[in-house]
């Protein structure tokens, strides 16, 4: 059974930063690419930022040049980098496992859906304050 546990949300004031953690166990963790997703209240998940089983990474335009997603095979773990927090990135953030393995190295676009997705941790709380 897949499970993946994220943690190193919290609260933060405008422009500091956090780092995310999704420990992976119960897969071949250097198969399969991951993703970063966030959600709030009353709105519809959103993707923020993904990587390859191989590396590539792909960030959303509301993010990039602010979070950085990356991943140490060897320890079977995805971070999220987030820097220069504004409040509009409060949310709950979830970590996900591509449902199949050894997709999006090449065309990472898909690693943005969430329907690609097919196992997802409890989600960590991320508040940031003006």
């Amino acid at each position: 059974q897949v499970q993946l546990i994220e943690s190193g949300g919290g609260l933060v004031q405008a422009w500091g930063s956090l780092r995310l953690s999704c420990a992976a166990s119960g897969i071949t963790f250097s198969r399969y690419s991951m993703g970063w997703f966030r959600q709030t209240p009353g709105k519809e998940r959103e993707f923020v930022a993904g990587i390859s089983w191989g590396g590539t990474t792909l960030h959303a335009d509301s993010v990039r040049g602010r979070f950085t997603v990356s991943r140490d095979n060897a320890k079977n773990t995805v971070w999220l980098q987030m820097d220069s927090l504004q409040p509009e990135d409060t949310a709950v953030y979830y970590c996900a496992a591509d449902k199949v393995q050894y997709r999006f190295q090449l065309n990472p676009a898909g690693i943005g859906a969430d329907r690609n997705f097919g196992s997802w941790g409890q989600g960590t709380q991320v508040t940031v304050s003006s």
